[in-house]
């Protein structure tokens, strides 16, 4: 996950909301421009990128809902056969 916000936000909001993951925190907004999703020049769009091994973007999900998105991203990954955590490899 990456956010705009700076680190102290970034770990006040990963406390509060029990989030067990790292948050890049991208408040000069570099990460955001080079993957073109910063808005108004100040905050950026909600898109999940599935980054392959080679470090190649292989499939860029613009439809993000907070909602839906933990569903959303094991759906997204099953179907780039990405094992689940206690899965074995295909």
């Amino acid at each position: 996950m990456a956010s705009t916000d700076d680190a102290d936000t970034n770990r006040r909001f990963a406390e509060a909301n029990q989030a067990d993951f790292p948050i890049l925190a991208d408040p000069e907004k570099t990460a955001a421009q080079a993957y073109e999703v910063l808005m108004m020049g100040m905050f950026a769009r909600r898109e999940t990128f599935y980054i392959g091994p080679d470090g190649k973007i292989l499939v860029v999900d613009k439809d993000v809902s907070p909602l839906s998105a933990g569903r959303d991203m094991v759906d997204n990954l099953t179907g780039l056969g990405v094992p689940l955590r206690g899965e074995a490899s295909p």
